[in-house]
């Protein structure tokens, strides 16, 4: 594995080109070795004179050692650890040696020559073989945003037989000016997006790497979700804290950059996010893999997150999409209906299923599914006249940044067992930047909605959007009890997914719910037969209503239960298409 550096001295500089080995902290005079838990890491100069100076970084992978320590359990084929292309291809193998021989200067520091550190150099970096699926294209399109020329040749399977066509590893040259603590984080954070593989065990602590490495460009690059994913390996709840992250360095609303929470089920525990109460240890995503082994597809939402998702309109942005690799606008709660990347569904329906070009053509223009789920929540909130309400399973906040703009809403509780999502919602939100008077009004709590919560207690009304079929059936009854017997509202307004429009999505297999975390999904008969059954139970009179545009056949996408005590302001049902039990 070989990585060159060259540097040429600018016509009149007074620095010659040797002053290379001042910031890689390398005397070009001498060949040095560094060992690697996996092998050794050499660095030597093949030419250094004053008008041109470049540094080898070799890098000896040594195939036993590499998988020693690995359990008896991996799924690897046996005789693949051992003969791969990991001791010659630029993988993350060179990224930690990258990080480790050349530390110093990743970091920008260099006491004999800090003028040089901070200045722009002319830089020829050149990898031999690099992994990438994605082609040219891929390579072109995360280091040239960075200012780099970039130069690929595809390298054939076997140049004995040109027929075979060419791999996928390419030979990469990239020219420019550029700093060099800089162009070693590009190298640092981009070569395992490439690879799209890791040789180490993900840790959260590979967030602060990415953050530390990419900092300074990656908030900013076009690629940046597909970067992130890709150099987390697809861990949703690494990804998810990593782009909330880069949101705030970039002063971007996380929910652009597809920083949506997983649902977490519920556990018994209970927290005010002001009181200092610990992460849930817990919370982990539930997202499936991204399809993104073509390349880059930078997404405005994530669709393979588990966010209460728009389960509409698919809207691939980047040309190296592939048709799996679509954005969808997510509610930003903890619980979710986004259809899985393996099933990307979308308001786009097979011929079989359209109702017609005339609501094809519509539902390109109309707003989505999360969004009039979201509208449909605050008119029935506003029919009640609630003025103080409960958000249970809030999630990220998106709901409750809509609750806070209107003022008629005095008192909101976000209520969620993941503090993980609590704390994106406060970032979301800028609590800390908004004006007293408005921030007072809002309270983010830490709870399970399956067990009894006294602070609950003594509100108009409270929400459950798109959370009950994250519950388990036999903990249907708790959440019941904790939310319509003991916290008893006023009003309560439940959504949930429609399972007989999932025929309407032509990605979604038979029998498939919309998310894999989804513990269940109930047809109009069955939520109708649910929501009357607790509402007899418990004292309410019940509303069905259709939320989302309706298919002749099966109906709209999302379902929407509103409840109200028989003292509570009755919600006009002959306007809203809904029916009164």
């Amino acid at each position: 594995m070989l990585l060159t550096i060259t540097c040429t001295r600018p016509e009149g500089a007074a620095w010659p080109a040797t002053d290379l080995g001042f910031l890689l902290h390398k005397n070009p005079e001498r060949v040095q070795a560094f060992e690697q838990s996996y092998g050794t890491a050499h660095v030597v100069y093949p030419e250094a004179d004053p008008a041109r100076c470049t540094a080898a970084l070799v890098l000896e992978v040594d195939p036993i050692r590499l998988v020693r320590g690995r359990s008896r359990g991996t799924p690897d084929f046996s005789l693949g650890q051992y003969v791969n292309d990991r001791p010659y291809a630029a993988s993350s193998l060179l990224s930690v040696a990258i990080g480790a021989v050349f530390r110093t200067a990743l970091h920008g520091q260099c006491k004999t020559r800090p003028e040089l550190a901070l200045a722009a150099l002319p830089l020829r970096i050149e990898l031999p073989a690099v992994p990438c699926k994605g082609g040219s294209e891929a390579a072109e399109r995360v280091f040239a945003p960075l200012g780099w020329t970039v130069s690929t040749t595809p390298l054939p399977l076997d140049p004995a037989f040109p027929e075979w066509g060419d791999s996928h590893y390419l030979r990469l040259a990239l020219t420019g000016e550029m700093r060099l603590s800089d162009a070693l984080s590009h190298l640092y954070v981009l070569l395992p997006v490439l690879d799209g593989a890791k040789h180490y065990w993900m840790a959260a602590d590979e967030v602060d790497k990415l953050i530390r490495a990419g900092g300074g460009w990656l908030a900013e690059h076009p690629e940046r979700g597909w970067i992130t994913r890709r150099y987390l390996a697809r861990r949703q709840s690494l990804v998810r804290t990593a782009l909330a992250r880069l949101a705030e360095i970039d002063e971007t609303d996380p929910d652009e950059l597809g920083a949506v929470e997983a649902y977490v089920d519920a556990e018994n525990a209970v927290g005010d996010i002001t009181s200092g109460s610990p992460l849930d240890a817990g919370a982990s995503g539930a997202g499936s893999a991204d399809s993104d082994a073509n390349g880059p597809a930078t997404r405005t939402h994530a669709a393979d997150s588990v966010g209460a998702g728009d389960d509409g309109t698919s809207v691939p942005t980047s040309p190296l999409a592939g048709p799996d690799a679509a954005a969808e606008e997510a509610d930003g709660r903890s619980p979710g209906d986004a259809v899985s990347p393996a099933a990307p569904a979308a308001d786009s329906m097979t011929p079989e299923h359209s109702a017609g070009p005339d609501i094809d053509e519509a539902a390109d223009r109309a707003p989505s599914l999360a969004v009039q789920r979201r509208a449909e929540v605050l008119a029935a909130l506003g029919e009640v006249g609630a003025q103080r309400v409960l958000d249970l399973g809030c999630g990220e906040g998106a709901l409750l940044r809509e609750l806070l703009a209107d003022r008629m809403f005095t008192e909101i509780v976000g209520v969620d067992v993941s503090m993980r999502a609590l704390h994106i919602a406060k970032r979301k939100l800028r609590l800390d930047r908004m004006p007293e008077r408005v921030a007072r009004r809002l309270t983010l709590l830490q709870g399970a909605l399956t067990y009894t919560d006294a602070r609950l207690r003594g509100y108009d009304a409270a929400v459950l959007m798109e959370v009950i079929e994250h519950v388990d059936p036999p903990r249907l009854g708790a959440l019941e009890h904790a939310v319509f017997g003991t916290a008893a509202p006023r009003s309560v307004v439940v959504t949930t997914p429609n399972s007989e429009y999932n025929a309407a999505y032509e990605s979604l297999p038979a029998g498939k719910f919309r998310h894999d975390d989804h513990r269940f999904e109930w047809t109009r008969t069955e939520f109708a037969a649910w929501a009357t059954g607790v509402a007899e139970r418990n004292g309410y009179r019940v509303q069905l209503r259709p939320v989302g545009a309706e298919h002749p056949e099966f109906g709209a996408p999302t379902q929407l239960a509103l409840f109200t005590k028989p003292d509570a302001p009755m919600p006009a049902g002959e306007n809203r298409k809904g029916a009164t039990r």
